[in-house]
């Protein structure tokens, strides 16, 4: 069988063709697209696909799925997936994002993961996942006899909630950059990146040198940031590195108390794997076990970084191969 995967997302958007027999999948052909450059998807797709039929399509978006339609959080893209089904004559899944990533989890091999708490592993377990890249996703999963039984989430949405007074005064900043309310995305994503680094600059935490805002004005600011922060070149993007990377494990520690996720807890998304360095050298996880009498609970989830960038695509490609055998079974 012939299966179409897709991750549809604010910045980027991926799709790729494999040949599936039995469990053996190939990839046949892949294209990522500028998501921006292109007014719809059905451009996307049938650019793509070029007259190619396919027995099945898996699309994953960064934006809430209701009644298989999708208006795209960051993108004027809406997607239904009754109408693509009928664009490409076959049938059509759409998922949110996050809900691929926790179905590529079972697609990975153990060196795509980047341990940082071995925990104690319930194979029985509820899985959570997040992951910071143009937003913040955020999704859980159930292990059932059948299969996992995924909860999609919206989490990224819910409010920032700051622990000290510099993250209040970085609270007090964003309210004013986004004229009210503040969700934790707007401080755990891309664009959270370079606000966070705006805030450190403006609230006096450290300075920038000339040579990082020149870099700023000619390349990608987010990579600049996360460049000469690992590094330590730039006082400025460093410290904004450090309080993005002790947000981010905060978050991760809400969403461990909320779910208790004895199955793992696992951080995805397009930034993790760049930011491994800093990851790794433990704010990330004093953050997230900073929950006053809960740090004995969360000691036993185990907490692994997903260093594969195309999880969310083997999701998908999960979720066509599942819709094309339900098919034939009818």
């Amino acid at each position: 069988m012939l299966l179409l995967a897709g991750d549809i997302g604010g910045t980027k958007t991926e799709l790729a063709l494999y040949e599936q027999a039995g469990g053996a999948a190939l990839e046949l052909a892949s294209t990522r697209y500028d998501s921006r450059a292109h007014a719809t998807f059905d451009r996307v797709l049938l650019d793509f696909l070029q007259g190619r039929r396919v027995d099945a399509a898996g699309l994953a978006v960064a934006g809430p799925v209701v009644d298989g339609r999708c208006k795209a959080t960051n993108l004027p893209w809406e997607l239904d997936e009754h109408l693509l089904s009928a664009l490409i004559a076959a049938p059509v899944v759409l998922s949110n994002d996050f809900s691929a990533t926790v179905l590529g989890i079972a697609e990975l091999s153990p060196t795509d993961l980047e341990v940082l708490s071995a925990g104690e592993r319930d194979p029985l377990g509820p899985i959570a996942v997040l992951g910071a890249g143009t937003g913040l996703g955020e999704a859980v999963a159930l292990p059932l006899p059948q299969g996992l039984h995924v909860l999609p989430s919206e989490g990224g949405h819910a409010d920032f909630a700051p622990r000290d007074e510099i993250e209040m005064d970085l609270l007090r900043f964003l309210r004013k950059r986004v004229g009210g309310r503040v969700s934790i995305e707007r401080a755990l994503s891309g664009p959270g990146l370079i606000a966070v680094h705006e805030f450190t600059r403006a609230s006096g935490l450290a300075a920038s040198t000339p040579e990082t805002e020149a870099q700023m004005r000619s390349g990608d600011v987010a990579e600049v940031i996360s460049r000469r922060g690992i590094s330590g070149e730039d006082p400025a993007c460093a410290r904004a590195l450090e309080l993005f990377v002790s947000l981010y494990g905060a978050e991760a520690g809400n969403l461990a108390l909320k779910v208790l996720p004895t199955g793992g807890l696992f951080v995805a998304g397009g930034m993790a794997p760049k930011l491994i360095e800093v990851l790794r050298r433990g704010e990330f996880m004093r953050s997230l076990l900073d929950k006053g009498r809960m740090r004995p609970v969360l000691e036993r989830v185990p907490v692994a970084v997903v260093m594969n960038p195309r999880i969310a695509l083997l999701g998908a490609r999960a979720t066509a191969s599942v819709v094309y055998r339900t098919r034939q079974a009818r």
